[in-house]
Parts: structure tokens; sequence; C-alpha cells
């Protein structure tokens, strides 16, 4: 019986919950207490950035479920624990609120950390 690969199901997680925030922006943009306009939604601006957050981490989410190769699989694996691990830096160091650097940064490196442990499901 063929084990699952965490990547893979940790890709597909990254992937929809990615889209989900392309489609609702302000499902990022409230924990991070980013910029709303005064009836709460998001301002444009915000919702460019947490847009185009969204469909790289979608590419690289999907990369991480479909490649065929391990090897290839691990190069996104890697890609997404560089992502959350830079935008972990970023939104700690960043983010106005300090409960919301703590709160997103610490989000960001537990995935990046998952995401880096799946690796060991992976043979090559």
């Amino acid at each position: 019986m063929k084990s699952i690969d965490a990547s893979r199901v940790l890709g597909a997680a990254t992937a929809l919950y990615s889209i989900a925030i392309m489609v609702r922006p302000a499902w990022l943009a409230q924990p991070c207490d980013l910029p709303r306009d005064s009836d709460g939604r998001p301002t444009r601006q915000t919702g460019l950035l947490i847009r185009a957050i969204g469909a790289r981490d979608t590419a690289i989410g999907i990369a991480m479920t479909v490649v065929g190769s391990e090897s290839t699989r691990r190069s996104a694996t890697w890609c997404r624990v560089a992502a959350d691990a830079a935008g972990a830096a970023l939104f700690g160091a960043l983010l106005e609120s300090r409960q919301a650097r703590w709160k997103v940064a610490g989000f960001a490196l537990s995935w990046a950390t998952l995401c880096a442990l799946s690796l060991r499901s992976t043979h090559s």
C-alpha cells in the first residue's frame, strides 16, 4: 500500500486557502490588520496585494499537489517553505499591530515548518 505524501496534502490545502483569499481578501486582511475602507472591506490596494499573494501561493500549492516527479515536488515544497518563511519575517517585522505581527508571523512560520517536515514523506 502506497503511503500518503504529506507535501501533496499541504500543497492542496495551500492551493485551496490561496484561492479562498483571492475570492475573499478580507480573510487575510483582517488577521493582518491591513487597511480597510469605511465599510470594513479591504481597500483596493490591499485586495490587489492579497490576490497577488494568493495567485503565487495557488501556483506553488498546485505544483506541490500534482507534479509527478519527487524531485520536482521537493523543489515546489521548498518554494512553499521559502515563501512562508519570508512572509513570517516580513509580516512579523512590518505589520503595525503587535498582535497581528505575532499571529500572522506565527502562522506563516508554522506552515513553513510543516511543509519542511513534509519533505520527510518523499523518497528522493
